[in-house]
């Protein structure tokens, strides 16, 4: 792309809604100058735009998001078929298993989720489509990492925050390489209360008929009813089941 084709602005804007999360719904001029990196009369100005276009609140302190940000991921999963095709699939599957199931893509260093059928609420997060994971170690994260060549998969480590989520959590680059290698083997992720205590899940890649990966499909279990050992032996069959069954209906 040439420079002359990048719109600054744009970005600038966009690096401020993104500040915007669950452990940040509301934010100063101030916090969301610190958190974006972008200076204070910047910040204020995208904020006070977004604010006349109907995306933000102002109370006069705080900017808090409004619902009429939805607009910009409804776009996108309106464009998408993939939520439409896999929600059947994984509503039989979690009914199947009585487990979680989901879908997700990978955007970045993080895994976003596109659909989702829950049994029970087996993460204190709340996921839902829209929500976001590290990639490195959420299971359809490190699937859709083994899917590139490595070292982009490396770059994309490098590129993430890698903090200790459990004290089972694998932090170390060379450590989660070596996982991306053997889960690129297998074709399969386990991941054992790495994300968070007392949750297991099982992941494999979502191709498509050209055999290219579009997404990750995954089941989570909880800890205490499910043993590490058992995740392969319980799950791995129906995913590869519905992976199949999806193939030639992703394009």
């Amino acid at each position: 792309m040439r420079e002359t084709d990048f719109i600054g602005g744009l970005a600038k804007g966009l690096k401020v809604i993104e500040a915007f999360g669950e452990t940040q719904p509301r934010l100063t001029i101030t916090e969301a100058s610190k958190l974006t990196g972008l200076d204070r009369a910047t910040a204020r100005r995208c904020l006070l735009t977004l604010a006349e276009l109907g995306f933000a609140h102002y109370d006069g302190k705080f900017f808090s998001l409004t619902p009429r940000i939805l607009r910009l991921g409804h776009a996108y999963l309106s464009a998408t078929p993939l939520p439409h095709v896999v929600q059947p699939f994984l509503d039989r599957l979690s009914e199947e298993v009585g487990q979680s199931a989901s879908v997700s893509v990978l955007d970045g260093t993080e895994v976003v989720y596109v659909a989702r059928a829950s049994q029970r609420r087996v993460m204190s997060i709340n996921l839902s489509p829209g929500s976001r994971l590290p990639a490195y170690c959420a299971s359809m994260g490190r699937v859709l990492l083994a899917q590139l060549p490595e070292e982009e998969a490396r770059a994309l480590l490098n590129q993430s925050t890698l903090r200790s989520f459990t004290p089972k959590t694998k932090t170390g680059v060379e450590e989660l390489v070596e996982e991306v290698r053997k889960i690129r083997a297998q074709g399969f992720a386990v991941i054992d209360e790495e994300l968070e205590l007392g949750l297991r899940s099982i992941a494999v890649p979502l191709t498509d008929a050209r055999g290219r990966t579009v997404a990750a499909l995954n089941i989570g279990a909880p800890a205490a009813r499910v043993a590490a050992k058992e995740m392969e032996a319980q799950f791995l069959a129906p995913l590869r089941t519905v992976a199949q069954q999806l193939r030639p209906l992703l394009g």
